[in-house]
C-alpha cells in the first residue's frame, strides 16, 4: 500500500475498519517501515487482516461496505490485496 493523499485515505480507514469488523475481521500489521531481510521486495506499508476462515476474507472483499470503502479509496492510495489461508492451531 502507498498513501498519496492522507486527508481522503482517512475515509477509506472509517469505511474500511467498519467493514472488517462486520465480517469477522481483526487486523494483526497495520503499519509502515517494513524492514526487508531478504530479497528486494520493499513495500512502504502492509496490513495484515485475519478473518475465520478464506470464505470469510472474500464476503468481506466483495461486501457492499467494502466496495464503499475501496471507492473511497481511490486516488488516495495504490492498494495491492491477496487472500491465504493462515496457520492451523494445534
Amino acid at each position: 500500500m502507498d498513501v498519496h493523499d492522507a486527508e481522503r485515505y482517512r475515509a477509506y480507514l472509517e469505511l474500511g475498519q467498519a467493514a472488517v469488523a462486520q465480517h469477522g475481521g481483526r487486523f494483526l500489521v497495520r503499519g509502515g517501515a517494513p524492514e526487508p531481510l531478504e530479497g528486494s521486495w520493499a513495500p512502504k506499508r502492509f496490513v495484515v487482516i485475519e478473518f475465520p476462515d478464506r470464505a470469510a476474507a472474500k464476503r468481506w472483499f466483495d461486501s457492499p461496505a467494502y466496495r464503499k470503502a475501496r471507492e473511497a479509496r481511490k486516488g488516495a492510495a495504490t492498494w495491492e490485496a491477496v487472500v491465504v489461508d493462515g496457520v492451523t492451531a494445534t
